[in-house]
């Protein structure tokens, strides 16, 4: 499986994610081409160099206004304070001749940073104003990124935990607190570190690029490395100001950190423990379930067991202690062993069924047709279960040797 890892020893920025993009195999010459389908070619030039922090050497982005635009720009903040909304960066975008995954990217990206602006300062996402010159910069960051990262066909972007800095930094609002407001809203729920340097490592524009686009935060996995890339920073900090990124092929059989949380429960009657079952798979648990036990005293009982992301760890405590009798749960760092799956729709005589195809070394070893979609079928044809089966086995019956369906 073709995945993009992000080390964020050192936070990330918009330009600092530009240039390790492009430092990785990105072209330069295609980004520049999607780039002007935005028709704003005038306001800003941008710079593509080599670079170098502290002996690693890598690429450097810099999006500067141009002369006219930022005399435009000046004008009306002096005169109007003219600000674009998140509504007219929007219409920018879908007014583009952007491909359509490369404009829901691009706007899932900004609506974040939207919301989060809005929820501090009080206002709807949509009228979220961005300072003039900082839309620009902020538009090519974001818009370059979607383009990016379409253009590596990663299948799976994971990141390491995110660096915020510290300290104080200036901005339109006066000086803040690093990390800033919005940079922290836009992090709720990712892993992130404190402190590393006494300056804004993170900004809103990275923060968005890394919420809106990562699948999974763990440490670097086992990975077959094919490039890395190195996005140069401005600053000059303690530590290498550095955004790395690694392109390559994750181990067929991933091997996944994550937790098993147990109790033991002989006090609490079956239903209540089949809706805890419910709300801890609404609550991104991978598996739970009950082995029956004897507990103290000969009482029979039932040991609940639940596996869950270290990510999601937290809520799935919450969960058992504030739903069932325990006062007390085993932790247990477990390893699991997963082959790449994928969900593909097949045709049969009673409609398409997904199927997860289950895959070893680029070919399909199993597959396995989606239960609640072959009963659905069953009961609109008044057919019996076995038979949508055997049409399912049927159709995949040429494509048990492909390495892809």
């Amino acid at each position: 499986m073709r995945v993009l890892y992000y080390d964020c020893l050192s936070g990330i920025s918009g330009d600092m994610n530009l240039g390790a993009l492009l430092d990785v195999g990105v072209e330069e010459a295609y980004l520049r081409q999607e780039l002007s389908k935005l028709s704003l070619d005038s306001a800003f030039e941008l710079v593509i160099q080599k670079a170098s922090k502290m002996g690693i050497g890598g690429t450097k982005v810099t999006v500067k206004l141009t002369p006219q635009w930022h005399i435009h720009a000046h004008h009306h903040e002096h005169h109007h304070h003219e600000h674009r909304t998140f509504k007219s960066i929007e219409a920018i975008i879908n007014n583009s001749t952007l491909s359509p995954s490369i404009k829901e990217r691009s706007l899932k990206m900004f609506w974040m940073v939207a919301m989060a602006e809005g929820k501090i300062h009080g206002k709807e996402p949509q009228e979220v104003g961005f300072h003039e010159v900082g839309a620009v910069d902020s538009i090519v960051d974001i818009v370059g990124a979607a383009i990016c990262l379409e253009a590596l066909h990663v299948k799976k972007i994971m990141a390491s935990k995110i660096e915020l800095g510290g300290g104080f930094v200036q901005c339109a609002h006066g000086t803040l607190p690093v990390p800033a407001p919005a940079t922290l809203e836009i992090l709720k729920n990712v892993p992130v570190t404190l402190g590393r340097v006494a300056f804004e490592t993170t900004t809103p524009t990275g923060a968005a690029i890394i919420k809106a686009n990562v699948d999974v935060y763990e440490k670097m996995p086992s990975l077959l490395i094919e490039k890395i890339g190195y996005g140069i920073g401005h600053k000059d900090f303690s530590i290498p100001n550095v955004l790395r990124v690694f392109l390559g092929e994750e181990e067929e059989a991933a091997l996944l950190e994550e937790v098993v949380l147990e109790t033991n429960i002989d006090d609490m009657s079956p239903e209540i423990l089949a809706y805890v079952q419910e709300k801890l798979f609404e609550a991104g648990a991978k598996d739970v379930y009950t082995t029956a036990i004897t507990t103290k005293k000969n009482r029979l009982g039932v040991k609940l067991s639940v596996l869950v992301s270290q990510q999601k760890e937290a809520k799935a405590m919450e969960i058992i202690f504030a739903e069932t009798s325990s006062i007390g749960l085993r932790r247990s760092l477990v390893h699991k062993i997963m082959l790449e799956r994928e969900m593909k729709r097949v045709g049969t005589p009673f409609g398409e069924i997904s199927v997860k195809c289950v895959f070893l070394q680029g070919k399909m070893l199993k597959y396995k047709a989606e239960y609640e979609e072959c009963k659905q079928a069953a009961l609109k044809h008044n057919v019996p279960i076995l038979k949508i089966y055997e049409s399912v086995t049927m159709a995949m019956k040429d494509k048990k040797d492909d390495s892809k369906i």
